[in-house]
């Protein structure tokens, strides 16, 4: 019996270690996702027809994707990278070396929870866009291209203020 539980858990460490080695996002689709973005800025049309028309047609038009959901989160009041961040943002630096993303500059937006205050939150925000933007410069990225902003508890991914997912870093790409 006790070989059998053994071995049990041995497989199940094996497997969620292989898992979690894994990226969420493979270089080659983040770079998939972003390429046809080099052309985002305002846009102007024309359309015939009446005016309700043009507004359902308006409403059918895909919305650019300007960011894309990676696995980039924090523990509670820290801006430590674990390894799960890591391996992901190898990823996201093996997509910025692409030569179809050299145009592309980012914002690396750090967020909090809603544990601590809105001025500690603040600065806790930076701090974790600034480690995620120090391992992709130590990586090879250019600083000029990626851009370090803290925007606190704003934003949040659930509802829920004080849900882990909250504390995270998302990329986006720069358009001012």
């Amino acid at each position: 019996m006790q070989l059998g539980s053994l071995a049990l858990m041995l497989t199940v460490a094996l497997f969620s270690t292989h898992a979690s080695a894994d990226p969420l996002q493979k270089s080659e689709d983040i770079v998939r996702f972003f390429s046809g973005a080099s052309e985002l800025g305002p846009a102007r049309g024309i359309c015939v027809g009446t005016e309700d028309e043009c507004k359902s047609k308006k409403k059918e038009a895909p919305a650019e994707k300007t960011s894309l959901d990676m696995l980039i989160n924090f523990g509670l009041d820290s801006a430590e990278l674990d390894a799960t961040a890591r391996t992901e943002l190898d990823e996201f630096a093996k997509a910025l070396k692409d030569s179809r993303l050299s145009t592309l500059d980012f914002v690396v937006e750090g967020y909090t929870d809603a544990s601590g205050s809105a001025h500690y939150n603040e600065g806790l925000s930076e701090r974790r866009a600034r480690s995620v933007t120090t391992f992709l410069t130590s990586n090879g990225i250019d600083p000029a291209r990626i851009k370090a902003t803290g925007l606190g508890e704003t934003n949040p991914r659930n509802p829920n203020p004080y849900d882990p997912v909250n504390r995270r870093v998302e990329m986006r790409i720069r358009t001012e």
